[in-house]
């Protein structure tokens, strides 16, 4: 039997989910499933597991059974503080020192390094299979004929649903991936028979992480 997987759903263009699942092998029981999640614009103290006053019940319980980050350094920019949670560098050291243009400037080259490992990455070495829900937005070739080797699947991810620019329609965004294949919920056949389609209500569309 195949460990559980864990997922979050995630507002798009305002909040990076980055879900990473459980290890496989013989010692899945000693192996924690882990949950990332990046979540932008927002403040330090929003939440209630840091001290705010909106009530967020279940973020609150898995900050309580986890780890909550007090000394990473973002950028104020969703690219460069996403590449280096992703990495676990500084931001110029992946190649995204400011966005995703390129500026033929080391740690400014707009597309994440190939001299770094994701997280994704490292984990796949352990036996962990690893999926991503959410803003991509670390490369800046993002066209759907284009160099894919910055893409999540090639960059340690099993599975991928979300947008690999930074934001785009809810309703019918314009660059929503599921893997390497561009797809809208009217040319695919998992959205066609869905109603009021919404991008950061992925409930009824994580389907492929079982």
């Amino acid at each position: 039997m195949k460990p559980m997987h864990a997922f979050l759903s995630a507002a798009f263009v305002v909040l990076l989910s980055l879900p990473v699942s459980a290890a496989a092998g013989e010692n899945v029981s000693k192996a924690p499933n882990i949950v990332l999640i990046m979540s932008g614009d927002m403040g330090f103290f929003d939440i209630g597991c840091y001290g705010g006053d909106i009530y967020t019940p279940n973020l609150d319980r898995l900050a309580g059974r986890g780890l909550r980050f007090t000394e990473f350094y973002n950028t104020a920019r969703c690219c460069p503080t996403r590449a280096a949670l992703l990495t676990g560098v500084y931001s110029h050291q992946a190649g995204i020192g400011l966005m995703t243009g390129e500026q033929n400037l080391p740690g400014y080259r707009g597309d994440l390094g190939r001299n770094v490992l994701t997280i994704a990455e490292a984990l796949g070495t352990g036996g962990y299979r690893c999926y991503m829900a959410g803003k991509w937005h670390v490369t800046r070739f993002t066209g759907p004929d284009g160099p894919k080797d910055n893409w999540p699947l090639q960059r340690g991810f099993d599975r991928f649903y979300g947008t690999i620019t930074g934001a785009g329609s809810f309703y019918d965004p314009a660059t929503l991936c599921r893997g390497n294949t561009y797809i809208t919920p009217v040319n695919d056949a998992k959205h066609q028979e869905m109603r009021g389609y919404w991008l950061p209500d992925l409930r009824d569309r994580l389907g492929w992480i079982s």
